[in-house]
């Protein structure tokens, strides 16, 4: 994927590129207007006239569009009024204009002897009744004509022909309205997403959720342990990851590498995200260390890294672009880090022992939670992020509030041993109870408990010596629990029987942890050796 030992760095744009966009932008004005007839073509096209009617009476936008102005004259110089009608409905246009058209409807049907159509016209469209009022001259000479016995056409159409007068209103309608192309809105949609794929911002051949603003991944329906490799990711033979993570989208599998290099991956085939620029041309997002931890922001744009040397960076994942940096964000190696659910704060964990808060906008420490007497291994929001919850190797897990940095509650999940404490690794919220957690410490058993630390249920692998738990994760409906041993095998266990569901030898050894996939049933785990693998059923 990359050259050893190569040290180049991607956290910067071009100054010139951001110049160039910068007045492309400027020069492109859109008008209000024009976006409401868009709305209106899309209600037209779409037979959703209760909606036509209304934006258009609200915002005072006429349409004013035909789709074929060549046929809209033609079907006025032909006298095809089932035709021409309905489309003028549609449109706004000069009471002088609009009148002339009626009257010369009206006129056509007396000659063909549509007496009661005629009639109906006078009597029932707005444009007659207008007229009644303000013209009734006009409208008593047209009721005349519905009384005659004859048809005088010479006299009727005034001096004129009645082509000639259907070749004169054709024209004065014709200034009034204007051809588009169909389904203007659809196809600028469609324009701007070949526009994102070919910039590399959507992947291609994927489908796309236009309300959502992402591509639709695959979703796994029933929630099955895995039992096979779906692929691998080789790294330099000095180098292994530290840290993967999923994004939310299920799109991207980031790693975190012992040399400090952070890389993008595609999560369907493991290869290298070439459609990320600065990584096609061989440049990527890195730290000075060891990265040790990653977590993605809910809306799959910010990504943020903490390395052993306490720093902690923030990265607009697209460009590849640091927007934030924390030098001084610990003492000590970063465990943990998690973006707050707006996206404004930096939650971390260190071994240091502490837990802080880090914001964005400000580049300042907000927060810190004192209380652990070990390494902070994990920090997490809760669900609704009120809560901050922590685990250390001390043995505990620690309950904070947010707001006020208060330690509400601690407990200690069963203890294996008497004489030391035993670490706990990771703490994670279960999907089916938000008042759950699943409490992973540095013994064979896993367990589920209240945030009161009540113990639920535990799982225990059976194995007495080396195969103590590295690391854990919960599958996205809490169906299973999965586990990475010291002896590097992969426990899956089922939370509904509580029991060893089936075993994975993973890697040969070395392991160091897993992650998994947030709606398929993809695991990634790695080592210190080998590739990084992805597990599927």
């Amino acid at each position: 994927a990359r050259s050893e030992g190569s040290q180049r760095c991607c956290c910067r744009l071009s100054r010139a590129a951001s110049r160039a966009a910068h007045r492309v932008a400027m020069s492109l004005e859109i008008e209000a207007t024009d976006v409401i007839k868009i709305v209106l073509q899309f209600c037209k096209e779409n037979g959703l006239t209760e909606s036509f009617n209304a934006i258009q009476n609200e915002c005072q936008v006429s349409l004013n569009t035909v789709d074929s102005l060549e046929n809209f004259v033609s079907d006025i110089n032909g006298g095809r009024w089932d035709v021409v009608l309905p489309q003028v409905a549609q449109l706004k246009l000069p009471r002088s204009k609009l009148e002339d058209l009626y009257e010369q409807v009206v006129m056509e049907m007396v000659e063909l002897k549509e007496v009661d159509t005629a009639r109906a016209m006078l009597r029932q469209t707005q444009v007659f009744q207008r007229m009644r009022k303000e013209d009734p001259e006009r409208v008593s000479r047209l009721e005349h004509l519905l009384g005659r016995t004859y048809f005088d056409a010479r006299e009727v159409y005034g001096g004129s022909t009645k082509e000639k007068r259907r070749a004169a209103i054709s024209h004065a309608l014709s200034q009034e309205v204007s051809m588009v192309p169909p389904s203007r809105l659809l196809a600028l949609i469609g324009q701007a997403l070949k526009w994102q794929q070919g910039q590399g911002l959507l992947p291609p051949g994927v489908a796309f959720d236009l309300f959502r603003g992402q591509a639709q991944g695959q979703r796994d329906e029933v929630e099955m342990y895995p039992s096979t490799t779906e692929y691998e990711v080789k790294f330099a033979s000095k180098t292994h990851p530290e840290c993967a993570r999923f994004s939310p989208n299920g799109q991207m599998l980031v790693t975190g590498s012992v040399d400090g290099f952070i890389e993008v991956w595609d999560s369907a085939t493991g290869r290298l995200k070439k459609d990320l620029a600065y990584q096609s041309e061989e440049m990527f997002m890195m730290h000075e260390e060891a990265v040790l931890c990653l977590n993605f922001s809910r809306d799959n744009e910010l990504l943020v890294s903490g390395s052993q040397d306490g720093k902690i960076k923030v990265w607009k994942i697209r460009s590849g672009q640091c927007l934030r940096r924390f030098d001084r964000a610990h003492n000590q190696g970063i465990t943990s880090v998690a973006l707050s659910k707006d996206g404004s704060h930096v939650l971390s964990g260190s071994f240091d022992g502490m837990v802080r808060v880090h914001g964005l906008k400000s580049g300042k420490m907000l927060k810190e939670f004192r209380g652990h007497t070990s390494y902070v291994n994990d920090a997490i929001y809760s669900a609704d992020g009120s809560q901050v919850i922590s685990c250390s190797s001390d043995a505990t897990v620690r309950v904070w509030d947010a707001k006020t940095c208060e330690c509400v509650g601690a407990f200690r999940p069963p203890q294996t041993t008497t004489t030391m404490d035993v670490a706990i690794n990771s703490v994670h919220l279960f999907p089916q109870n938000p008042d759950s957690v699943v409490v992973c410490n540095r013994s064979s058993t896993v367990y589920l408990m209240t945030m009161q630390g009540l113990v639920v249920k535990s799982f225990a692998s059976g194995k007495r010596e080396g195969g103590d738990f590295l690391s854990c994760v919960v599958s996205p409906r809490g169906e299973y629990i999965y586990c990475l041993g010291e002896d590097s095998t992969l426990y899956c266990f089922g939370t509904a029987s509580g029991k060893l569901e089936h075993v994975v030898p993973a890697h040969e050894k070395g392991a160091i942890g897993l992650n998994h996939h947030p709606h398929r049933n993809l695991i990634a785990t790695w080592a210190e050796q080998g590739p990084l693998l992805c597990w599927k059923p």
